[in-house]
């Protein structure tokens, strides 16, 4: 694999049900993660961008959480109807979803 020029982590972290921290997991990451896989295969950019299921990211009750490199920007509450702007505004655009990114105090 060629070194990725994007680099964009989704925290897919579980927890216990109940967990006061709650997770990112249990908040429907795994489909976030499936579906940005699945823009950067329809859009063909496996040669620039690497997709990596992580753990926590830190704003557990947050979640699901995305981070993308470079750039450190960290996207919050990411929504399944959230993913294909993510990738064609700042994966491919290079504008950050502004609405999206965690506030300076969170992050």
């Amino acid at each position: 694999m060629p070194k990725p020029e994007i680099h964009v982590f989704v925290c897919n972290q579980t927890r216990p049900e109940g967990h006061p921290r709650g997770s990112c997991g249990a908040s429907g990451a795994a489909q976030i993660t499936q579906m940005l896989s699945e823009e950067v295969a329809k859009r063909n950019l496996f040669t620039q961008v690497a997709v990596t299921a992580t753990g926590c990211l830190g704003p557990c009750d947050c979640g699901p959480n995305l981070l993308v490199y470079p750039g450190s920007h960290l996207y919050i509450r990411v929504k399944p109807e959230d993913v294909s702007r993510i990738v064609e505004q700042h994966i491919i655009g290079g504008e950050p979803v502004t609405e999206l990114l965690a506030p300076e105090e969170l992050w």
